[in-house]
């Protein structure tokens, strides 16, 4: 399943960056390719998406992105890169979650950036500092 999950977010690679969408091709956000993936290779989402801000309820410290990935994804031993795994960032120091990606090999994954669209970027110490948390795709839902 790791593989189809790589191959399925490399499809999304080109498609622009639009806050709160999901569609390959027409855009998307970071949230919308892990949903637009999970429906390749899961098939239907477990839950309906309610409406976010794009600073994902920074100013009140809610956890909104952590504690849905927490009810639908299995967490990761630990935070080691391994293909096909989701890794939910803090783009700031004390910040809450608010980006996700998925890791596509040992030092890449592939995330919906602002300004950028969907690309695969090396997963440098920089972003690697950022990581928050680590999940796999669950066997079955």
């Amino acid at each position: 399943m790791r593989e189809a999950i790589v191959v399925e977010a490399r499809r999304w690679i080109g498609t622009p960056y639009v806050h709160q969408a999901d569609v390959r091709g027409a855009g998307t956000d970071c949230l919308g390719l892990l949903r637009g993936v999970w429906r390749c290779v899961m098939g239907p989402e477990p839950e309906e998406v309610p409406p976010y801000t794009e600073d994902w309820s920074e100013p009140s410290g809610d956890e909104a992105l952590m504690r849905a990935a927490k009810r639908w994804l299995t967490p990761a031993s630990d935070l080691s890169p391994i293909a096909g795994n989701v890794l939910l960032f803090r783009m700031r120091h004390g910040a809450v979650a608010k980006h996700l990606g998925i890791v596509s090999g040992p030092a890449s994954f592939i995330h919906a950036y602002t300004g950028h669209g969907v690309v695969e970027s090396p997963l440098s110490a920089p972003w690697k500092r950022r990581i928050a948390a680590c999940f796999a795709f669950p066997e079955r839902i």
